[in-house]
């Protein structure tokens, strides 16, 4: 009897050694199947995306809900590592970084808007300055004729997507060409014969897939040299003083004519367009991709 309850006690023990062990492995298996939630979404690659104030902005459909969101933006330093070898003309993922030449353009984003965008073009006119506009397609839709005021005074125009969708870049190509075709629309049924040839990605959240429906469509991505930060809006002076000693030739300047309360913008470039005109040639982005 001994030795049938010792024999008994080791097929316990080693039947018992088994059952754990298995149970280990499927609890290691289970957290291996379990996503980490500290992980990114390795499928969306962006410069700057790591900023949390890159959260997704879309607005409501309808030209009646187009709302002043504060613009995003990276670092006023793009990496420029992903550009075609070490051309300094392109930054992010080959994006256009720089005119080319010892041109220097102003770029103004995520307009229009019926508050700013005029005071923008009242200064422009008065310095006999040409800039380039990034139009978000809702409002290029709810103020047409700001969009035919732009172009009739000779400012190039610049595709900023429909609502200023940061995590555009994400969605599948088919959402991001539907996007940048109905803002294409908007745009085109104000000024008809307007040519657009350049796209900005909104929050310069750039990525592969909407770098290449844009470029499919016949538009340049558009990144820029220099960015003020205006959008955080720290006031006229501070956005002047860094547009003024940081730019140089061939510098793209990001700024921006809605999105907020742009006035510190309106009222900086009452020193900027004189100090930069006295030092460079300013010209908008010609209407041709590069």
């Amino acid at each position: 009897m001994g030795g049938y309850h010792g024999g008994t006690g080791r097929t316990i023990g080693i039947i018992t050694l088994v059952v754990t062990a298995v149970l280990g492995s499927a609890y290691l298996l289970g957290r291996n199947l379990v996503p980490d939630p500290s992980q990114k979404d390795s499928a969306v690659t962006a410069t700057g995306a790591d900023h949390p104030e890159y959260a997704d902005q879309s607005a409501p459909s309808g030209a009646d809900a187009v709302p002043d969101r504060p613009s995003v933006s990276p670092s006023p330093t793009p990496d420029r590592t992903d550009g075609p070898g070490s051309d300094p003309n392109f930054g992010p993922m080959g994006t256009q970084l720089s005119t080319g030449t010892g041109e220097v353009a102003l770029t103004f984003d995520d307009g229009p808007n019926p508050d700013y965008t005029p005071q923008v073009l009242a200064i422009l006119r008065e310095y006999h300055v040409k800039a380039t506009f990034c139009v978000v397609g809702q409002n290029a839709q709810a103020y047409p004729w700001l969009v035919q005021q732009i172009v009739a005074e000779g400012h190039t125009l610049c595709n900023h997507s429909w609502d200023h969708d940061v995590g555009l870049g994400a969605r599948s190509p088919e959402r991001i060409r539907d996007d940048l075709l109905r803002t294409n629309a908007a745009i085109r049924a104000a000024v008809p014969d307007a040519p657009i040839v350049w796209y900005r990605q909104p929050g310069g959240a750039w990525t592969y897939p909407v770098i290449s429906v844009s470029r499919d469509l016949g538009m340049t991505p558009l990144h820029w040299t220099l960015d003020p930060a205006d959008w955080q809006m720290p006031g006229a002076t501070q956005i002047a003083s860094m547009v003024v000693a940081e730019v140089r030739p061939g510098s793209i300047v990001l700024l921006h004519d809605a999105g907020g309360d742009r006035q510190g913008t309106v009222n900086a470039l009452y020193r900027i367009l004189p100090e930069l005109a006295g030092r460079f040639e300013l010209q908008a982005l010609p209407n041709r991709g590069t």
